[in-house]
């Protein structure tokens, strides 16, 4: 197969719009409207549908995109190995604490044990600090929490959270009046507010016992007692009880995690940037399944 003819196919469909592939792939519309028609005539099948104002893949078309991202994937991988300037290369990613550690861990050695010449370079921290760097241009590649995802995310998932308390010595079943113990992240943390909102709509006073900017010692302080707090679902650990509605502690959602991409990504952030996708959509349908 044409390489380049499968090119512009999957500009096409990556984009919906004959011209918006060809202003990417720095074309005519009428080039790459040709390309993909030769492309077709070749297969001796129609592959895209070409409505007024969107272009999406028949069903042979969508047989034939997997295929033929593979393909170029592939060569584009081939001919920076074998570029003579082709030297030790650097990827920069950030991610939020909680993913940072044995979650995408193996996913991550496996994909610099394929590419010994690759750093990887990983930030973490908290979400407004990472999305402040990608904006900045200091990072390729982030994974991050937002209320609501940016315009230009390349992919995103709804990321559960859970009000958690102490198994072993609860802070909801103390008795008195007393103000609610909150365990948060610092002042304009991503789920410091969310959660202060929430205990002032059920009309609880509250104080905040614990701040940590980690985590895993938010982790920590709930397990041994110190307050409540609102944390991901994927954080949940055995010394923690998880509060229900029932008792007083409505569900938060609207939280997701979100990839961002450089559009200009060469061949190796493209294809880390898809083992991402495929690893938080499974995390995804594990939590789903989980509920």
């Amino acid at each position: 197969m044409d390489l380049l003819l499968l090119r512009s196919f999957v500009t096409v469909v990556d984009t919906g719009n004959f011209t918006r592939a060809g202003e990417r792939l720095h074309l005519t519309q009428s080039t790459v409207s040709q390309q993909v028609l030769r492309l077709e005539q070749s297969l001796g099948c129609r592959l895209l549908d070409r409505g007024p104002r969107h272009v999406v893949p028949t069903e042979e078309g969508e047989r034939l995109l997997g295929y033929a991202q593979r393909l170029l994937r592939l060569a584009d991988e081939a001919r920076e190995a074998l570029s003579p300037v082709h030297g030790d290369s650097a990827l920069r990613l950030g991610v939020p604490e909680d993913l940072g550690g044995e979650a995408l861990m193996p996913l991550l050695s496996r994909f610099s044990s394929e590419r010994p010449r690759l750093r990887l370079e990983v930030e973490s921290g908290l979400s407004h600090h990472l999305l402040r760097l990608y904006r900045a241009g200091e990072l390729d590649l982030l994974l991050v929490k937002q209320w609501g995802a940016d315009s230009d995310c390349h992919a995103r998932w709804p990321e559960p959270l859970c009000w958690l308390d102490s198994a072993a010595n609860p802070v909801t079943r103390k008795p008195g009046s007393e103000a609610l113990p909150l365990v948060v992240f610092p002042v304009g943390a991503l789920y410091r507010q969310e959660m202060i909102r929430a205990v002032e709509a059920q009309g609880r006073r509250w104080r905040v016992s614990y701040s940590s900017s980690s985590l895993a010692s938010l982790g920590a302080a709930v397990r041994a007692g110190l307050g409540v707090s609102l944390l991901p679902a994927g954080s949940v650990q055995s010394g923690h009880r998880v509060l229900t509605e029932a008792e007083g502690f409505a569900p938060v959602g609207g939280l997701e995690l979100v990839l961002h991409a450089r559009s200009e990504l060469d061949s190796t952030g493209r294809a880390l940037r898809d083992r991402l996708v495929e690893a938080c959509s499974r995390r995804a349908a594990s939590q789903a399944r989980a509920r």
